[in-house]
């Protein structure tokens, strides 16, 4: 037979209990709620008592660990605040054994349980049993094997799923008869202390019979509880709460003489000493009564001198308050004081550094008036020598307008005779300078550009544009042909393939450039550019580059215009820290420094911002607005061949990827983090110059030869042979017999 591991109260009676099986689910609560609430109205019952069984590893013995037994004994916390709201007393016990079923069936055996409450549900309290019980299930174990004198009750979500009722009562049972709450066990003592014990029960009878000749309680309580050896087991009880109630029959006559404190004190102390008084030996008998007025008397003086006590403590104890009330108020005091006279010293140290303070900013003050008014005269002075300065050079432009003879000067007769008196149908673009016209003069294809009457400095632009045309000469600047100083109409040379937006955009339904054009113009715009900014004797920033002034010639190589709006900025500042000041910035919305436009400060990397933006639109083919945003974001997601202009069909991406970082890197908003352009720009382009050159060259060819076959045997193909090789074409020009020439 297996003893409980651990209980609550080993002086339990299991007999006539109901007993709860319990784990650590949810169930266990519904089965402990329908037990008090079901089976304590039956059996009238106020005692319950819940076992946990504990698993035993057959491998290994011992009690468990520390940690294990706190868990268990967590594991009652939630049903003793139940059971204590509910008014029943809670036995705790937990077994160990390696089979729940069986260490709880032998429990029920060993105590004559007579009410049995199980968990139920697929996650009942037991169903870890099936780590060392594979075949048979708890509940099913429990009903089978259950005694027939126990009642078992499998409890789901408050609702009985399963019952077994007793088949008889419990009968012939040999467990120990019920041992009273007042604790007297006689059978644990030893044999002279139970003859003591029979010779005190015999004098309290007899005291009881010679002090209450009439009552028959005494008898009643003999004869009720004599056992059947002839013992009385619970015979000081019972015959202390008799005494007991005929006291307190005896003192409700005294109740009106005293006040009901003193009456209920007296009583509750009588009560509390009666088995004493009980076991007193009957030779010295009292009366009740004057043990009462006895002990009312020195209740009396007790609670008196409880009083004086009292009263003298809290004395005590507000006099001792009202001292450290006082220290602590002169503590503060002192404090106080103390700190007003460190801040009155503080206060006169403060006074006399903002004094120090003031002199000092009247002095600073006086010597900025005086610097003020010096750099004031200097300004005055400078504006005085920039206006003479202006007037000279206005009047030294008109001179060099009337008398220049670095390009030829043409009547606006003979321009209005070229553009056919400016007709709608020679008319081939229009800029912010004016329209422009297409014409012949010399009998050579001519671009003319015409200065708008309301253009705002227009004359300016066209001094500074006959300026920097006249004095340079690049394969990749357009060119001045010649002027008409007194109408502002500057002549250049017809590009056939107009801007590079026109060609970027498509418009007028044209084919679209290869990407091995693209790197090829990009490489020469850059070219031209770096020429501008290594020009002598000052550098030149052009500050409106833009697809728009980009000029293609018929064999779409790139050329740079409209320099109207360029500047000549001084060689030693055009890279340094220092910068030249602009009173204005100037340029296109979209391809302006943002830095230039700021702050009016400008410097070749000016331009170079504006080159980074129209790089990301030669691969792209899109809108300038938010565009090396939109490209930087694309890089990011891995998603930048969308990108790119999708009329190309074979771009080479990681040659592209690398021009649009390049580009990204040109169009960063700090001066100071754009690259070198002639030491990192320029070399990169034309290494992808030569890798789209060298692309495009094997394509043409291949094209070459595909229409050379498709041609009759003697069919010519170009007119007019020279002797040099190259040929003539319709206008009288010369064309080289190469197949990427003939193909462009």
């Amino acid at each position: 037979m297996m003893s409980p591991l651990y209980s609550s109260d080993d002086s339990h009676s299991p007999g006539n209990s109901t007993v709860v099986a319990i784990d650590k689910d949810k169930n266990s609560h519904y089965a402990v709620r329908w037990a008090v609430d079901h089976l304590f109205n039956m059996i009238n019952n106020s005692n319950i008592i819940l076992i946990h069984v504990r698993l035993k590893n057959p491998n290994h013995g011992g009690n468990g660990t520390n940690r294990e037994n706190e868990d268990m004994s967590n594991l009652f916390v939630p049903y003793r605040g139940y059971c204590a709201r509910k008014g029943i007393r809670l036995t705790e016990v937990v077994l160990e054994d390696t089979d729940i079923a069986k260490a709880v069936l032998d429990y029920v055996n060993k105590n004559l349980i007579n009410s049995l409450v199980l968990g139920g549900s697929s996650k009942n309290p037991f169903a870890r049993s099936l780590k060392f019980s594979k075949s048979h299930d708890v509940q099913a174990n429990v009903l089978k094997s259950a005694p027939e004198f126990c009642s078992v009750y499998v409890i789901s979500k408050g609702k009985i799923q399963t019952a077994k009722t007793a088949q008889r009562p419990i009968s012939n049972t040999a467990a120990p008869p019920r041992v009273p709450s007042s604790g007297y066990v006689l059978q644990s003592l030893s044999d002279s202390e139970q003859d003591e014990g029979s010779r005190r029960q015999r004098n309290l009878r007899n005291m009881a019979q010679e002090r209450y000749p009439h009552d028959n309680t005494t008898k009643a309580i003999q004869e009720r509880h004599k056992s059947p050896t002839g013992g009385s087991l619970d015979l000081n009880y019972d015959m202390t709460q008799s005494l007991y109630q005929r006291n307190n029959t005896n003192r409700s006559s005294f109740s009106n003489d005293n006040d009901d404190g003193s009456s209920m004190m007296g009583s509750i102390d009588i009560s509390s000493q009666n088995l004493d008084f009980m076991n007193a030996p009957p030779e010295e008998p009292q009366s009740a009564r004057e043990i009462e007025a006895e002990m009312r008397r020195l209740k009396l003086e007790l609670k008196q001198t409880m009083d004086m006590y009292s009263s003298a403590c809290k004395e005590a104890l507000t006099a001792k308050k009202k001292a450290n009330e006082l220290h602590q108020w002169q503590m503060e005091e002192a404090r106080k004081f103390e700190e007003a006279r460190l801040a009155e010293e503080a206060a006169l140290a403060i006074a006399e550094m903002e004094k120090a303070k003031c002199r000092a900013a009247m002095d600073a003050a006086e010597k900025a008036q005086r610097m003020a008014e010096l750099e004031s005269q200097r300004r005055k002075q400078a504006e005085i020598k920039a206006r003479r300065e202006a007037e000279e050079k206005d009047r030294a432009l008109n001179a060099l307008a009337h008398n220049d003879v670095r390009y030829r000067k043409y009547t606006i007769e003979e321009i209005e005779e070229a553009t056919e008196r400016f007709a709608n149908h020679n008319k081939i673009g229009e800029g912010g300078y004016g329209p422009v016209y297409k014409g012949k003069l010399d009998h050579t294809p001519v671009a003319i550009k015409v200065l708008r009457p309301d253009a705002a400095q227009g004359k300016k632009q066209f001094q500074q544009e006959v300026e920097v045309l006249s004095c340079i000469r690049h394969p990749n600047m357009v060119l001045l042909l010649g002027a008409c100083p007194e109408y502002g109409c500057l002549v250049y040379e017809f590009m056939e393939n107009g801007s590079l937006e026109d060609r970027l955009f498509r418009r007028g339904n044209s084919p679209p450039l290869s990407w091995g054009k693209r790197f090829q113009v990009a490489a020469e715009i850059t070219t031209a550019l770096s020429f501008l900014h290594h020009a002598k004797p000052e550098p030149l920033v052009h500050r409106d580059l833009k697809p728009a002034n980009i000029l293609l010639d018929r064999n779409y190589v790139s050329k740079i215009s409209d320099v109207g709006l360029a500047r000549l900025v001084p060689a030693s500042v055009a890279n340094s820290v220092t910068q030249y000041h602009m009173t204005s910035a100037a340029g296109t919305f979209c391809y302006i420094d943002p830095e230039y436009q700021q702050t009016g400060m400008l410097t070749t990397k000016s331009d170079i911002y504006s080159l980074g933006i129209m790089l990301l639109q030669i691969i792209t083919a899109k809108p300038p607005m938010g565009l090396a945003h939109q490209v930087s974001r694309a890089i990011e997601k891995g998603t930048f061949r969308d990108m790119l202009d999708p009329t190309v069909p074979d771009w080479p991406v990681e040659e592209a990827l690398a021009f649009a970082k390049l580009s990204l890197k040109c169009a960063e908003l700090r001066k100071r983090d754009r690259p070198d352009l002639g030491k990192i720009v320029v070399p990169e382009l034309n290494r992808l110059r030569k890798l789209g050159k060298t692309a495009d060259s094997g394509h043409i060819l291949g094209h070459y030869h595909q229409n050379r076959s498709r041609l009759p045997p003697t069919s010519p193909r170009l007119s007019n042979p020279c002797q040099d090789g190259k040929t003539t074409n319709e206008d009288g020009g010369t064309e080289p017999e190469d197949a990427e020439a003939a193909a462009s």
